[in-house]
């Protein structure tokens, strides 16, 4: 069985959790600070039932509520409750991977009673964040993802045997994750509505999706192998400057958790999704191993130089890394030691003084 974590909402969610004035109002986190000229990030349940979504003109969003609440972007807050979040699922000594920013996965092999452990769960985050989950239980990842988000927010779903051809019936098949853009409409094209009708033409979609998971990262014995971090922007994006400032975030996430876990990698793998190219992943390998965020940021740029894109319309980006191995400190070159000496200071200020608190002036295009 899959557990799978799905937070509420997370950016809005965050930012009425740390400003109380914000609590229960229409919320919208924007992705720049002009709050008429800027795209919806993120919007709170309150906006969403309005008719406010991800993705819409903020301009737009104001007409449907002129009193709307307006946040700009903070990617450092919620990468760092994200990634606290990752750390205190680590606490229920399952298998667990990062889906992405605001979603986990966790295998429950051997759980006996996988309801409670997912009320556990749902409580926990609340008791330390003050946000809300929705929980997903069943037999593969994309069957969990499915019903963590059948009861949003603050819900808690199972899909079993006896409810499966029943939850399957009464769901639409955009509901299903591949099937909200292109691929759901060629089915939907063919007459196929729901979950059930995608089922019973093409079961093994939907059967064989057992999920992948890392050595248990709750135990400190023993080291991942991979390190990966990934993002579904609010709207497609065609700016390459974003992109690359997406891309640089990206990989000052991964670099950071490196120089967490003091391991170094050889290989960097570059993902990039969107309508126009469809699912691209390409990925340089080197025999000089690292942990520098910049150096994993330029081996990805050089990554997508290759794939000649011209102009690419891209929704969803992600960066991972490879071939682990234990840091060695018996740097040779002088620039080497310097630019660790660097970013070994950024991280003491940042782990002082709070994720973000110094960050590439490139990821400013992020916020």
């Amino acid at each position: 069985m899959i557990l799978h974590v799905d937070m509420d909402a997370f950016f809005a969610s965050i930012e009425q959790a740390i400003n109380p004035r914000l609590k229960g109002k229409p919320l919208i986190v924007g992705s720049r600070g002009s709050k008429m000229h800027t795209v919806v990030c993120a919007a709170s349940y309150e906006a969403k039932h309005l008719g406010i979504h991800s993705g819409m003109p903020s301009r737009d969003a104001f007409n449907i509520c002129p009193n709307l609440e307006f946040v700009t972007a903070d990617q450092a807050k919620y990468i760092w409750t994200s990634e606290q979040i990752f750390e205190l699922l680590k606490g229920f000594n399952s298998p667990l991977n990062y889906a992405s920013i605001d979603e986990f996965q966790m295998d429950l092999t051997g759980i006996k009673n996988a309801v409670s452990l997912g009320k556990e769960v749902k409580l926990q985050i609340y008791a330390n964040f003050n946000i809300t989950a929705s929980v997903g239980i069943a037999k593969n990842w994309l069957l969990a993802k499915l019903a963590s988000k059948l009861n949003k927010p603050d819900g808690l779903t199972l899909i079993n045997d006896e409810n499966f051809e029943e939850t399957l019936r009464v769901t639409p098949l955009n509901k299903l994750c591949g099937m909200g853009g292109k691929n759901g409409q060629i089915f939907m094209n063919q007459g196929l509505k729901t979950c059930w009708d995608l089922y019973l033409n093409l079961p093994e979609f939907i059967n064989n999706n057992p999920g992948k998971f890392e050595e248990n990262p709750g135990k400190s014995s023993e080291s991942p192998k991979s390190v990966s971090h990934s993002y579904t922007l609010p709207r497609v994006e065609i700016n390459p400057r974003v992109i690359q400032a997406w891309i640089r975030l990206l990989s000052e996430m991964v670099g950071v958790r490196l120089r967490q876990q003091n391991l170094v990698c050889r290989t960097v793998n570059l993902y990039l999704s969107g309508s126009e190219i469809g699912s691209l992943g390409a990925q340089k390998t080197s025999q000089i191993t690292t942990n520098d965020s910049y150096e994993i940021y330029s081996k990805c740029l050089k990554i997508m130089a290759k794939m000649s894109l011209k102009r690419p319309k891209i929704r969803a980006l992600g960066v991972s890394v490879s071939q682990l191995n234990q840091a060695d400190s018996s740097l040779l070159l002088i620039e080497e030691k310097q630019r660790e000496s660097l970013t070994r200071a950024f991280d003491l200020i940042n782990g002082r003084f709070g994720e973000g608190t110094i960050y590439p002036a490139i990821t400013s295009f992020t916020r």
